[in-house]
């Protein structure tokens, strides 16, 4: 009683002197000392955290150097000290709560706990204690730590003799909440820093972290499998050390596992049904997110085997067009797809599904299989289930359509691939019946609905047919050419695209024969001047009093889509030039120049430049020539041109459009019409892809250069390229990317055949070794016996000596010795 007695007149100071927060945080701070007992700096640590809330500066300033020797000295010797002085720091430099100053006082006191690497490396070594407050109490002040610094405390990790294999170990404790902060702190750990993803990695985090994912019931798992799996999209993202350590362990099929994807499936065996509808919630989407992210990673990136990359790509082009996934990790699958696909999409068979209406998604059918290439067509052409609701046109489902759209084209890269599915429109050789009309064809060709109100469903499906055939046409003069040959079916003889046309329930019969055609005496117009009839079309109906607001923009991007088709594939092209002339086009482009209001900029301006296209192109011989054309654009003034075309770049929906950014909320630059409102939440619209604005910005000046140009002088692209060097440098194009594809293989090869003959080197010089060893025992073993059989001699050749010795003696004394004994030793003393 009477020590405690001093000690509370020590810390209260003399009898009625008023006691000020200062004054005791002193007192305390001095009671922190090692002179004094450890129960004395236990009680002294949590007083000053009690302190520390109101306090914070006083007990920085005073006690900061005490509390860390009480963690370099204290910490591991009692749980308890080691708990409050960590809980006591961790206040000190928290800045997350309280106002500015303590924010500034959290990170002036955060810089002084780490002057050096001393206080670090001593809560890294608490990692290891199995006390759960310690432990617990440690993850969490790390966590700021490195929140406030955290370049400076990864630097001091690197330096610690145990920080690596404790923070692997703690992501073994069974304890949940220890195992889910040390899973926050990892992620803050392993940020931006190569170096410590390198060693987590082999030290076995990827294992620890799949632990935890599978014991939490993988996929389907809660917060901390999504923590878990954004550890190891860390430790792999941005780092090709780890991706290829990690494509060497057994892990990689875990990813496709956890999705329910078998990752052996061969590519003529269909997905199983339990992978292609599952039910989905908001955690199990983020989980199956993260894992799609990591899957596309690695189809993104170099080193894996063709096995692997084949499994995972089938596994992402599944999710995306035959599964009831939602949306958004469609869209993600199709994105993460690699820009030089190479899988065949032709040959894989797909069986995708159909919600069955008013079920909410319980009950669903089973479609036709059809081919990956037709289901993704199909899918950019009129969205997710047959397009059921590509009506209402979200911005989810128009990022779906446009993914979709991207992955078709690159696809379509080889210039061989993108001949083929042009073919597939024209009649087979050797057959004079129609061209058979493909999904893309129909969507492409058919007339807008002039009579009534537009179908936002059918003028998005036209918009990005239009996206689709420009990807095939681009740039590719034999494409264009083939093109101009495809004369399809009438419309009026094609069977209504929505009494599924393409998808055929798998317990239903196949779709009803088109009717016949009626006999016709008119020639069949080829793709090209039907498109500049529903241009002209499309045009004329634009132009009504009594459209709505709403309804004019649809008919704007109908025609922006004609418009940006017809000026990919006129340019450098002067037969489809003349063909789009004769067709009565020029006529089309012309009034719409002159006709424009301020919130109508891009329609005139992509007629100027289609314009300015046929003027350039006009190289073969017709009615409509250059020198027809040219006195046209001196009437509407070169300047006007000029101005029309400028005022499309800045344009909100053509400054707006990125690689990965299509889709815009609907309305876009709403200020110049305030009367349009979306009609859903989330509605979308698409004007431009980002090929057409790079095409745009590409050969912009080339057009604005022409029309100064006149008509018996060489055109102002005549300088660059002709058809012939198109189709010259194309080649070259492809020739190089075939060139560059087969380095690939073959360095994949080498790499292959490298590794085997190492395994094969190493295989024989153990095998030498060891026969090396076994001839050098059968050499001392040989050694030994000469030497026994030495001392056998030796030995004998004693008792010979001996036995004679032993005769003579005997007949010395006058003993009897056989005659056989006498001859053996009268044979043995002429042998010597």
């Amino acid at each position: 009683m009477e020590f405690f007695s001093q000690t509370y007149v020590a810390l209260r100071g003399p009898t009625g002197a008023p006691q000020t927060p200062s004054d005791t945080i002193n007192r305390l701070s001095d009671r922190l000392s090692p002179a004094t007992l450890l129960a004395d700096r236990r009680a002294a640590v949590l007083a000053l955290k009690g302190l520390s809330r109101d306090c914070k500066k006083d007990v920085g300033d005073r006690a900061l150097p005490g509390l860390l020797e009480v963690l370099s000295n204290d910490a591991e010797v009692d749980g308890d000290i080691g708990k409050a002085v960590i809980e006591t720091l961790h206040l000190l430099c928290d800045t997350e709560e309280g106002e500015a100053a303590g924010k500034e006082l959290g990170f002036a006191y955060t810089d002084h706990v780490l002057a050096n690497e001393k206080a670090t490396h001593t809560l890294l070594g608490l990692l290891g204690d199995q006390n759960f407050y310690t432990r617990f109490a440690t993850l969490q002040y790390i966590s700021v730590l490195l929140h406030n610094r955290r370049q400076l405390v990864q630097g001091y990790f690197l330096n610690s003799p145990n920080g690596t294999r404790n923070v692997v170990s703690v992501l073994e404790d069974k304890r949940e909440i220890i195992r889910n902060e040390a899973i926050t702190m990892v992620q803050a750990l392993i940020s931006q820093s190569p170096d410590i993803q390198k060693v987590l990695a082999f030290e076995g985090a990827f294992e620890k972290l799949f632990n935890i994912v599978t014991q939490e019931g993988g996929v389907e798992g809660g917060a901390v499998t999504s923590g878990a799996l954004t550890c190891i999209d860390g430790l792999l993202r941005f780092n090709t050390s780890n991706q290829s350590y990690f494509r060497e362990t057994p892990l990689p099929p875990v990813l496709c596992s956890l999705l329910l994807f078998p990752p052996n499936l061969q590519i003529r065996d269909a997905a199983p049904q339990e992978f292609a509808l599952q039910f989905w919630d908001k955690p199990k989407q983020t989980n199956a997110s993260l894992i799609i992210g990591v899957l596309g990673m690695l189809v993104g990136s170099k080193g894996g085997s063709a096995q692997e990359s084949s499994a995972f790509t089938r596994c992402l082009v599944e999710i995306a067009l035959a599964s009831n996934a939602p949306t958004p990790l469609k869209t993600q699958s199709l994105r993460l797809l690699p820009p030089n696909l190479t899988f065949p999409l032709s040959d894989l068979i797909l069986t995708p599904y159909m919600p069955v209406p008013e079920t909410n998604g319980e009950e669903w059918d089973r479609l036709e299989p059809a081919s990956a290439l037709d289901v993704l067509v199909e899918l950019a052409l009129h969205g997710e289930y047959n397009g059921m609701e590509s009506g209402k046109r979200s911005k989810d489902g128009l990022e779906l359509r446009t993914a979709g759209v991207a992955v078709f084209e690159n696809f379509i890269q080889k210039e061989e691939i993108r001949q083929s599915v042009i073919q597939a429109m024209l009649p087979p050789e050797g057959s004079s019946g129609a061209a058979p009309v493909t999904p893309l064809l129909h969507a492409l060709i058919s007339p807008p609905n002039a009579a009534s109100a537009l179908d936002p469903a059918n003028v998005t499906s036209t918009h990005l047919s239009t996206l689709i055939f420009s990807h095939l046409l681009r740039s590719s003069p034999r494409a264009k050419a083939l093109a101009r040959s495809i004369t399809p079916t009438p419309m009026s003889a094609l069977p209504d695209p929505n009494d599924g046309a393409f998808f055929v329930p798998a317990d239903g019969g196949p779709p009803p024969p088109p009717p016949e055609a009626e006999d016709d005496d008119e020639p069949p117009q080829s793709v090209l001047q039907i498109l500049s009839e529903n241009l002209s079309l499309s045009f004329l109906s634009r132009s009504r009093a009594s459209a709505s607001d709403r309804e004019s923009r649809e008919w704007d991007r109908l025609v922006v889509g004609y418009l940006c088709l017809l000026s990919q594939w006129l340019w450098e092209d002067p037969q489809s030039v003349r063909e789009f002339l004769d067709a009565g086009g020029f006529g089309v482009l012309v009034e719409p120049i002159n006709q424009t209001s301020e919130a109508d900029t891009v329609v005139p301006a992509l007629c100027a430049f289609l314009l300015g296209i046929c003027y350039e192109f006009d190289r073969e011989p017709g009615e409509i020539t250059r020198a027809t054309i040219y006195p046209i654009l001196n009437r509407l003034s070169v300047d006007t041109l000029v101005g029309r075309m400028a005022r499309l770049r800045e344009d909100e929906r053509f400054k707006a459009v990125g690689p990965d950014s299509v889709v815009l909320p609907y309305p876009s630059a709403s200020y110049l019409q305030p009367s349009l409102k979306p009609e859903t939440e989330d509605e979308g619209e698409i004007w431009f892809d980002w090929a057409f604005v790079d095409f745009w910005k590409s050969n912009y000046y080339t057009i604005q250069r022409g029309f100064s140009t006149e008509p018996d002088q060489l055109s102002s692209s005549s300088s660059g390229q002709n058809a012939e060097a198109a189709i010259l440098v194309a080649s070259l194009r492809e020739m190089i990317r075939t060139q560059s594809q087969e380095i690939e293989t073959l360095q994949r090869k080498v790499k292959e055949l490298t590794s085997s003959n190492v395994d094969e080197v190493a295989a024989l010089k153990t095998q030498v070794e060891s026969l090396s060893s076994e001839l050098q025992q059968a050499a001392e073993k040989h050694k030994e016996t000469e030497k026994e059989q030495e001392d056998l001699l030796v030995l004998l050749d004693e008792v010979t000596s001996k036995r004679k010795k032993d005769k003579a003696r005997l007949r010395e004394i006058g003993q009897e010795v056989s005659e056989d004994e006498a001859e053996e030793d009268d044979e043995e003393d002429d042998e010597e």
